[in-house]
């Protein structure tokens, strides 16, 4: 099946009453567990009772999966760590047995099998990502899959959004341990030949995604050795400078045309989550080992950046994480897509859906706003589930979501001193706030 053909499949289901009539062939007398049953199966066998007729995705989900598999990826499912083998199940059907084991003997909540169907239906968008490329226009492609993005999360959905558009779902792809990385190079060489516009989206996740995880790698899974985590991180130094040299065309082309502070602000702050995670390895004098293959790539971001650091430096004291305001800068997590699962989970646990997605998780909001008072809480939420979850990291057990304003004012400042050695630090933030030192 080709891409389009997939996508049009996808779109019927999306677009009309399939959802509705596939919750509603759910038995809803009893308990939560009968129903979630039901959507076991469909999930499993990729077919759907809706009505009297059988919705079929089965068609397209497992030669893609194989196809996706060969190229280094195992988009639909994660890797058990302590097994040391991929899951058998599906995430969303992993996240179904969740569900079944913390619910199963309450009441049932239609908005618990919505919520599910939902996310089922967001992975198959993921995994129909990683086929833009086989044929047509990859760029057309993708236009198509964000159409779809917006109609799983538009008003025959459950209400739960994830992700903001069809690039954002990459975040998803590359955020899967995988035991072999040979395609996360080939997958970059795809990306990087897209337009400019998709190559720009694509760029502002990764840059705030990675300087998150490879952040929270560097306090808690190497110990603030900065060596341990190059060595260990191979496949994403590669991806963030992509990142960060798409960012300062971006921000060149902008100083070019005159634009103002406002218009800037947005790539000025990805590109300081991201620069934030190694300074030294992005754009220092040596270049590490992990971007030896990537050097032009590298040479670039070097010159662009130091043409414009002085401006950056001055512009960044309305990028500092403060205690009243949400920041991505304060967010430290292992993988992003254990973010958007914490949220899912969260939505399906106490029966009500949340109104954000990950990508605004990767976004600051000004102290008042609304939205960034909702980011904090989530944040906040997601530590809390992490806190009583922990994981085994260096021999102890410790929170893979962390939300936490002083540790993200002390990564600021240490980049900042960076970023603009030999000028006194208070001349570069402002001096506004002690950092979390």
């Amino acid at each position: 099946m080709k891409f389009a053909e997939a996508a049009a499949s996808l779109d019927a289901a999306l677009t009309g009453p399939a959802r509705r009539a596939i919750l509603d062939a759910l038995p809803a007398n009893g308990d939560l567990r009968k129903a979630l049953l039901v959507l076991r199966d469909g999930m499993r066998t990729h077919r759907w009772r809706a009505g009297g007729e059988t919705i079929r995705f089965d068609g397209f989900v497992t030669p893609f999966d194989l196809r996706v598999r060969s190229e280094g990826f195992h988009v639909l499912h994660d890797w058990d760590g302590l097994a040391d083998r991929v899951n058998p199940d599906a995430i969303p059907v992993d996240m179904l047995n969740f569900l079944i084991a913390q619910r199963g003997g309450t009441p049932f909540d239609p908005a618990v099998p919505a919520i599910l169907l939902d996310y089922y239906l967001f992975y198959l968008l993921t995994l129909l990502s990683m086929r833009v490329w086989d044929d047509g226009d990859a760029d057309a492609n993708l236009d198509t899959l964000t159409s779809l993005v917006g109609r799983l999360q538009g008003p025959h959905g459950s209400g739960q959004r994830f992700v903001e558009d069809a690039p954002s779902l990459f975040l998803i792809v590359g955020s899967h341990f995988e035991p072999r990385e040979h395609g996360f190079d080939r997958l970059l060489d795809r990306v990087r030949a897209l337009g400019d516009r998709h190559r720009l989206r694509i760029a502002v996740g990764h840059a705030v995604s990675l300087g998150s995880h490879l952040r929270f790698g560097f306090e808690a899974t190497y110990g603030r050795d900065v060596t341990r985590m190059r060595n260990d991180n191979v496949v994403d130094y590669p991806w963030l400078c992509f990142s960060l040299v798409t960012l300062m065309r971006e921000y060149d082309a902008l100083a070019g045309r005159g634009a103002g502070d406002e218009t800037r602000a947005p790539v000025i702050e990805a590109f300081l989550n991201g620069l934030s995670a190694d300074v030294d390895a992005l754009v220092g004098e040596e270049t590490p080992a992990s971007l030896k293959a990537h050097a032009a790539e590298r040479s670039e971001l070097v010159d662009l950046f130091a043409r414009h650091r002085r401006a950056i430096a001055a512009a960044a004291d309305r990028h500092r994480p403060l205690d009243r305001a949400y920041s991505p800068l304060s967010f430290y997590f292992n993988f992003c897509q254990n973010v958007l699962k914490g949220i899912v989970a969260d939505a399906l646990l106490w029966g009500e859906a949340w109104n954000l997605t990950l990508d605004d998780l990767l976004r600051a909001a000004p102290e008042g706003d609304p939205q960034g008072e909702a980011r904090q809480n989530c944040a906040t939420m997601l530590m809390r589930y992490a806190k009583a979850n922990p994981d085994p990291i260096r021999g102890r057990r410790l929170p893979a979501i962390v939300y936490d304003p002083p540790t993200g004012r002390r990564a600021y400042s240490v980049a900042l001193k960076k970023i603009k050695p030999g000028i006194p630090h208070t001349e570069v933030t402002g001096g506004t706030e002690e950092t979390g030192v």
